[in-house]
């Protein structure tokens, strides 16, 4: 909530995305809301995203972006830990896991995993070996070969390093992220990664410019279900009047 890019109103915007999200048939059983909930992360700009959000009547799960402060997401959401603390939780979804990875670095739009981190992840991974397990977080742990958006993501050790992690756990069927306002998909350790389309605007495919550009694409959000143990992935259009 907050932004102003392009003259698009982010408002009407996820309204539309929650109305879509309220058509799909059977309902969800979980939303994940993958970060940059807020332009300036202020109270009423989380405010306004709870009464944009509420007529979802699934759980939702939010995690924090680069435009996220920690502290007032902790205000507005009922989320594990304290103050500045990175926020980082698993929620069981019936026989699906949701593991929910900080990736922010307060104040920067790059993102960043250190050790203490990552061991979280590790530990927390290792206590449910057994039950099939989406990875959630911000900057997703891949290369566009976007200039633009390149530089803002995960460094290479860091993706390096969370690799690691995640090859030691094979209940690990999909890493999601957001931050990239576009579809893309590769690989880590295996896994596929799925980095959503923005309910907002939509980046330029631009493999030339260090600028960020947007362009008025269709928004979008991610369906995952789940099928005889293996996690599938739905890209889903948000079409606005």
């Amino acid at each position: 909530m907050g932004a102003t890019w392009d003259g698009c109103d982010p408002v009407s915007a996820l309204a539309a995305a929650v109305e879509a999200v309220q058509a799909l048939r059977p309902s969800p059983d979980a939303v994940l809301v993958s970060g940059d909930l807020a332009e300036h992360a202020e109270d009423a700009e989380y405010d306004q995203l709870r009464e944009l959000l509420a007529p979802i009547h699934a759980p939702i799960y939010v995690l924090p972006g680069n435009h996220d402060e920690r502290a007032a997401l902790r205000r507005h959401f009922d989320l594990p830990g304290v103050g500045g603390e990175p926020v980082q939780y698993a929620a069981e979804l019936g026989p699906l896991r949701l593991v929910v990875l900080d990736t922010t670095s307060p104040g920067e739009d790059p993102g960043a995993l250190d050790e203490e981190r990552l061991s979280w992840l590790d530990a927390e991974l290792r206590s449910a070996p057994e039950a099939p397990t989406v990875l959630a977080m911000h900057h997703p742990p891949l290369v566009t070969g976007i200039p633009a958006l390149d530089a803002i993501g995960l460094p290479a050790e860091d993706r390096r390093a969370l690799a690691a992690v995640v090859e030691r756990h094979p209940q690990v069927r999909r890493l999601v992220a957001g931050h990239m306002h576009r579809a893309v998909t590769a690989v880590l350790a295996g896994r596929a990664v799925l980095a959503v389309p923005s309910t907002y605007m939509q980046a330029r495919l631009d493999f030339t410019s260090n600028l960020l550009r947007t362009v008025p694409e269709p928004a979008g959000f991610a369906v995952h279900v789940l099928l005889d143990g293996e996690v599938i992935s739905h890209v889903q259009q948000v079409d606005r009047a």
